[in-house]
């Protein structure tokens, strides 16, 4: 690779580096840097500290992944808990089965917004998981979770780590079959995830920074919407509630992640977990059910079936060919847009978010904007 004049020694190719940090991590020599940009991460390797161990290329899940199983399960459910289940963003699942890992006296390890980032943090105790509430529809940085998951379950501590696909595969790389036996997984149904700076974009047209919120939610049930939380205790939306903002737009859309995600080798039926969860979009349950949030579940292996029948939930027969309808992902990469490249271009440029997203998806924009001034017109 190279970047401007300079070659570089890169540790797998850019469209298939998710930035999941396993090679910062098993690098004994700290000679990987991961760049960051509005397209791409890139893990380069630093040549003058490097010893050309090949640790970083053999635990990069870029390069070879974990292995799979399909699915031996199928069903739709939520938390047993009603106010688990409205708490969560759809139907609490992840909640409830962190709960009795919890409560079996494991740790559960998933992503927060700590200081202005999204990181990957340890939970003990039921107080904790509230740490981990709500999506997060942006790439978060699990760097410094491998080794210290790794130590955990070298103590003999059984771990359950919620993650995306990509870092789920880095993880059982890294810590290696040995140890897995104590290791839970579960990933999460993956649409495609941004970078922390292309939502930074978006929030300094409002005068917002990452550094300065408290939280930063991306949706209220079955909505897409940003919600800023700040330190002093408010909530602020930059649209009223029910109406999807110029970011969630540009999600939804496919127009705003990075390009490993348009590669993704994990957007298939065949997974790298234990359970799979995600939104149960096409259910045909009755609409109150649907409105409070329901999770499509999907089992790999004994030990995810062990979790699933020991943990509060409440579940359902699903019709399998709806739920990858609903869930494409399950058999392909996000689509790429045909605007995407015009979209990417602009924000490097320095073209205002909110203004490409209303030339690249003008239909979706100008709806919402209708939606917000009838809200403001209500109000009034």
């Amino acid at each position: 690779m190279e970047l401007g004049n300079r070659k570089m020694n890169i540790v797998c190719d850019m469209e298939k580096c998710a930035g999941c940090m396993a090679c910062v991590d098993i690098c004994p020599q700290n000679a990987i840097q991961v760049l960051q940009g509005l397209r791409y991460y890139q893990a380069v390797i630093d040549e003058k500290r490097c010893t050309d161990c090949g640790a970083c290329r053999r635990v990069c899940q870029g390069n070879e992944s974990a292995p799979r199983h399909l699915p031996i399960l199928w069903q739709q459910g939520w938390a047993a808990d009603e106010k688990l289940r409205s708490g969560a963003a759809s139907g609490g699942l992840a909640s409830a089965l962190s709960r009795q890992f919890i409560n079996e006296g494991g740790l559960v390890w998933s992503c927060t917004f700590d200081k202005g980032e999204f990181r990957f943090r340890e939970a003990c105790s039921q107080e904790d998981l509230r740490q981990f509430a709500g999506s997060r529809y942006v790439k978060s940085d699990a760097r410094g979770s491998y080794r210290a998951i790794r130590r955990r379950l070298e103590e003999g501590r059984r771990v359950l780590f919620i993650g995306l696909s990509c870092q789920v595969s880095a993880l059982r790389n890294f810590v290696g079959r040995k140890l897995e036996v104590q290791l839970y997984t579960v990933d999460l149904i993956c649409h495609g995830t941004p970078a922390p700076r292309t939502l930074s974009l978006f929030l300094q047209q409002y005068g917002e920074k990452l550094s300065e919120l408290q939280d930063i939610r991306f949706r209220k049930g079955n909505n897409y919407q940003l919600f800023f939380l700040h330190k002093d205790g408010s909530v602020v939306s930059p649209v009223p509630e029910g109406v999807k903002d110029p970011y969630s737009i540009a999600y939804s859309r496919g127009l705003a992640c990075t390009e490993n995600c348009y590669a993704c080798a994990y957007a298939k039926e065949d997974r790298v977990s234990d359970i799979t969860l995600g939104d149960s979009w096409g259910s045909e349950l009755p609409r109150k059910e649907r409105e409070k949030g329901i999770s499509l579940v999907l089992c790999q292996t004994a030990k995810g079936m062990e979790l699933l029948k020991k943990s509060a939930i409440h579940l359902e027969a699903v019709d399998r060919e709806k739920s990858i309808v609903g869930n494409y992902h399950l058999e392909m990469p996000l689509v790429r847009p045909e605007k995407q490249e015009l979209f990417m271009k602009g924000l490097e440029k320095g073209k205002r978010f909110n203004a490409l997203v209303r030339k690249c998806c003008p239909r979706q924009y100008y709806n919402n904007c209708y939606k917000k001034l009838q809200q403001l017109l209500v109000k009034k």
